[in-house]
């Protein structure tokens, strides 16, 4: 069985710039073009053709044909004269190699001075996606790989369905699980039948309530049986299809599955329902490290998100939400009828920050997601926020 955790690192191809063909590692920048072969005539080399006119007698014997023409010589030069060299034509010179455009990689965006003035608006609470005079891929992916020392438990709330929740837990967990060595799992822990297996390769019908009812849980292999893999690496264990013993899902099963998945896996993903009232959400939150709320681009959702901050900070979990991240899910392409920057000003003071990610129209089916799919734009949104969220990770 794989194991992510002693696995070399190596940039997924959805990191990869257009064109771009992978380099062993300690190999050296690819060498100059050799200069282009540059014939030289030599005259003296030359012989004239026979001639077709038939010769008889003396003329035959006397005539020869014209002398070759004789080699150039130059004498040696005097001291202190500089050589007189051949008149060669000189190589054209070798073109130096080309470096890819920033605006040519499949992920570095493009220079857009808006980023810059809607952070400065917005006193650096909205993250738009890296800017290219920020910051370069290379920086995020290396904060995506902050080393983890024990696990971290990632809890993704919305009080308001329909806002990408689901999308958005898949979409990170996804960045994650291909960018670093450890494994990453995301649980459906929504009781009103969600759907988080149904976006990634279907490997099992198994979910959470046949891994609590499993006789062995110990190893990696006994848990894998009940979960489904992604290409990206990242693994999903689904909730129950039956609606009754999906809502049954209780705290106790929670922190049990917790505690099943803890010695494997060390980014777990919850993926929670709507309802904050419900009995695993008790467990969700006792156990979390950090929490990500998902809101839409327009004021109700907003509102929703707002309301949800709230009820967690009177109920004692305000240390959870003064680090917590907002993400703002684009449900559709163009413009918005709200501006999105004010909205996103109405967490300025109660969150860490506020990432955007935009429309994209792999995400906006509702399928099995693919990162080689999802537009740049979308990638590097998904990437910037992998990196807040391992900065979350416990010192």
């Amino acid at each position: 069985m794989e194991d992510r955790r002693n696995a070399p690192f190596a940039d997924p191809p959805w990191l990869r710039p257009a064109g771009h063909q992978p380099q062993r590692h300690g190999s050296t920048s690819p060498s100059a073009p050799e200069p282009p072969a540059v014939e030289v005539e030599d005259s003296s080399s030359e012989v004239p053709e026979p001639t077709d006119v038939a010769m008889s007698g003396e003329s035959a014997l006397t005539s020869v044909p014209p002398a070759a023409t004789p080699r150039r010589y130059s004498a040696p030069p005097r001291y202190g004269m500089a050589r007189q060299q051949p008149s060669i034509p000189e190589p054209p010179p070798p073109a130096p190699p080309r470096v890819p455009d920033p605006s040519e990689t499949s992920l570095s965006p493009a220079k857009q001075g808006w980023r810059r003035a809607a952070r400065a608006a917005t006193a650096g609470l909205v993250k738009f996606g890296a800017s290219a005079s920020e910051k370069d891929v290379h920086d995020l992916v290396q904060r995506t790989r902050a080393p983890l020392s024990g696990h971290f438990n990632l809890a993704v709330l919305s009080l308001k369905g329909g806002v990408g929740k689901t999308t958005t837990t898949i979409g990170l967990g996804s960045v994650l699980a291909s960018l670093r060595t450890d494994r990453v799992i995301a649980i459906d822990a929504n009781p009103d039948l969600g759907t988080l297996a149904s976006r990634v390769s279907k490997e099992t019908n198994a979910n959470v309530q046949t891994l609590l009812a499993a006789p062995r849980v110990e190893t990696y292999d006994d848990v894998r049986r009940h979960t489904s893999k992604a290409a990206s690496g990242l693994e999903v264990l689904a909730s129950d299809r039956d609606l009754a013993a999906s809502e049954a899902y209780s705290d106790a099963d929670y922190r049990r599955t917790v505690d099943i998945l803890r010695p494997h896996y060390g980014i777990m993903l919850t993926d929670c329902g709507t309802g904050l009232l419900h009995s695993s959400m008790q467990g969700i939150l006792g156990l979390a490290d950090a929490l990500m709320i998902i809101s839409s681009p327009a004021w109700d959702g907003a509102g929703s998100a707002i309301a949800t901050l709230d009820w967690l900070s009177q109920n004692g979990y305000h240390h959870l939400v003064r680090n917590s991240i907002v993400v703002i899910s684009m449900p559709r392409s163009g413009s918005e009828p709200v501006d999105t920057k004010l909205v996103a000003k109405t967490f300025q003071g109660r969150v860490q920050s506020v990432h955007i990610i935009p429309y994209d129209e792999h995400l906006a089916i509702g399928a099995e997601v693919d990162l080689n799919t999802l537009g740049r734009k979308t990638r590097m949104a998904l990437l910037e926020l992998a990196a807040e969220v391992t900065d979350a990770f416990p010192q």
